[in-house]
């Protein structure tokens, strides 16, 4: 739980940091272009670990980093600022880890080509507190998808908003809600798979 005083905290600091960066790519597009290495640097380290979560090999994800960095320098004209600088520059990224998986023709089972009952799975039900059904769990995020490892990715170990997702993956927040809903219940028929196939041993 954050409390209140470190939420406001955080908050201005957050808004503290957009403003610079604003300045900074202000600074950038008047001419300056040395300041770009700024963001690069702040933000390299994170970029390939969220690039690493679409693809396995780590050349691939840095150089799928690096690739976002120079499309978004050479687009940084037509940020808008709907979101911060980084947020940005992950949908750049995520869009240029899918297009790289196309190119490769990585075919993976989507949540959408699965059909799944409609009841309601809790997070608590997955895990259940029991380190061998976290192990299991660790297990079955790893047989996601891409974009559904993605997905429980930026929600659950990043905590970003809905909203914030959405924009990252190009979808609305309803449609991201909906899709983390049938992630989790994948995800439980595949732990109970994993157990049932344990119990047969």
């Amino acid at each position: 739980m954050i409390f209140p005083q470190v939420s406001c905290l955080l908050s201005r600091m957050n808004e503290h940091i957009h403003i610079e960066e604003r300045q900074r790519i202000a600074r950038i597009l008047n001419g300056n272009h040395e300041e770009y290495a700024y963001f690069v640097n702040a933000y390299s380290g994170q970029l390939i670990d969220f690039t690493s979560r679409m693809v396995q090999d780590r050349k691939d994800a840095e150089e799928l980093a690096q690739d976002a960095f120079v499309k978004a320098y050479r687009s940084l004209a037509t940020f808008g600022f709907q979101s911060s600088f980084y947020t940005w520059l992950c949908r750049i990224a995520y869009h240029e880890s899918l297009n790289h998986l196309k190119r490769q023709k990585v075919h993976y089972v989507d949540i959408g080509d699965t059909p799944l009952a409609d009841e309601e799975i809790s997070d608590m039900e997955l895990s259940t507190g029991l380190e061998e059904r976290i192990l299991l769990l660790e297990e079955a995020i790893d047989d996601l998808s891409p974009t559904e490892q993605m997905l429980v990715h930026l929600f659950y170990y990043k905590e970003r908003p809905l909203r914030e997702i959405a924009f990252i993956m190009d979808m609305k927040p309803n449609a991201v809600a909906n899709r983390l809903h049938r992630i989790r219940k994948k995800l439980l028929r595949i732990i109970q798979g994993k157990e049932n196939g344990q119990s047969e041993r």
